[in-house]
């Protein structure tokens, strides 16, 4: 046999040029890996302008498990052509690593789903259209996580041989050992659940705890702390065991502020104390930012030390802390000139003396 018959005989038997193979596949994935970038980067850009923003986030969630499935699968093949050419151990973890990376780049594909759905249901939807609130969405995304987590990882541990039931047994027994040794942990967890199925706050809500000195607005609710600002723009994080015994009032969710003084004129002003507080109460009941269907009162009080002292008690329609300020100074201003008005006098703290002449002294 001649010489270049040899050479092509050894050319055409690629079992022995496996090297050749193995760059040919090699190649095929970085081929295909490209091919699919090229066209989930052009499907993106056309679905970019429709009105459905869900396929959006479908291809972003995508398009890197896509390029990572690629690579393994032509990796793995590679390997396995290469396990012909050579006798090492290693080789014999291709097919367990063929499906435990399938399962782990399908779940991975589900957990960025996840969150591109969450973040667009967030750019999309608000609470003052009816869409689900932050919290709740929260809560939602995080429990789908936790699902999609656990599925593929028991997934993943049966594609490796290992019982699922062992398994889960095992962790039956273990939980009581980790219950007492993550008592705190599990305690924040409920708390978190309280707070996702209760709902006495939300996400921007401003909160306070007299108890606790608590206060500032929602930033975060997690699944073992939630994240608060105070109005000093600290942060402060605070154990979701917390608010399962903590007192919370929510500020946020008041329907009127209320304004509560009381004013004192002169004693030698006590004719027209009635006329004042008829003309207050008439000028409340006209005032555009007094809510007049709420409880309103304007009543001459008591005899103070130095003052007659009427009060006032009503609410505004705004809960806006720096409008319901202005509203309020109004109002004090309308009094001030009501009881000018009538020829009276705020009156402040004085006090008499009185001299005894004793008989014979001028």
């Amino acid at each position: 046999m001649a010489l270049s018959d040899t050479v092509m005989v050894d050319i055409v038997n690629l079992d022995e040029w496996w090297i050749l193979r193995v760059f040919l596949v090699v190649l095929g994935a970085v081929i295909l890996n490209f091919s699919a970038n090229l066209i989930i980067k052009k499907l993106r850009h056309k679905v970019k302008n429709t009105s459905n923003t869900w396929d959006d986030a479908l291809l972003n969630a995508a398009h890197a498990p896509i390029s990572a499935l690629v690579w393994l699968l032509g990796i793995l093949f590679a390997a396995s052509i290469a396990r012909r050419g050579s006798e090492f151990a290693i080789f014999e973890l291709i097919d367990p690593a063929r499906r435990v990376g399938v399962v782990v780049i399908i779940t991975w594909f589900l957990l960025r789903a996840i969150k591109e759905a969450d973040a667009n249901y967030s750019l999309t939807h608000s609470d003052e259209d009816g869409g689900m609130d932050k919290t709740t969405l929260t809560a939602i995304s995080n429990l789908a996580k936790i699902s999609v987590t656990i599925t593929g990882v028991l997934v993943a541990m049966q594609s490796m041989g290992y019982s699922i039931s062992g398994v889960l047994a095992f962790g039956g027994l273990g939980g009581i050992a980790i219950g007492f040794a993550a008592k705190d942990m599990l305690a924040n967890l409920f708390g978190s659940l309280i707070i996702f199925l209760d709902r006495p706050f939300k996400i921007g809500d401003w909160i306070r705890s007299p108890d606790r000195e608590i206060e500032g607005t929602v930033e975060h609710i997690g699944w073992r702390m939630t994240v608060i600002r105070t109005f000093s723009k600290n942060l402060i994080y605070v154990p979701n065991s917390v608010f399962s015994t903590a007192v919370i009032e929510n500020p946020s969710r008041m329907t009127n502020r209320r304004i509560r003084e009381t004013i004192g004129i002169r004693y030698a002003d006590i004719q027209t104390i009635g006329n004042i507080t008829k003309e207050v109460k008439a000028m409340l009941l006209t005032h555009a930012e007094i809510d007049a269907d709420q409880i309103l009162m304007v009543n001459f009080n008591s005899f103070g030390p130095s003052s007659l002292d009427f009060f006032v008690y009503t609410f505004t329609k705004t809960t806006n802390w720096a409008h319901y300020h202005e509203v309020k100074q109004d109002v004090l201003l309308k009094i001030g000139e009501i009881i000018a008005r009538n020829g009276a006098e705020i009156a402040f703290p004085t006090s008499t003396v009185h001299l005894e002449v004793e008989a014979g002294e001028r």
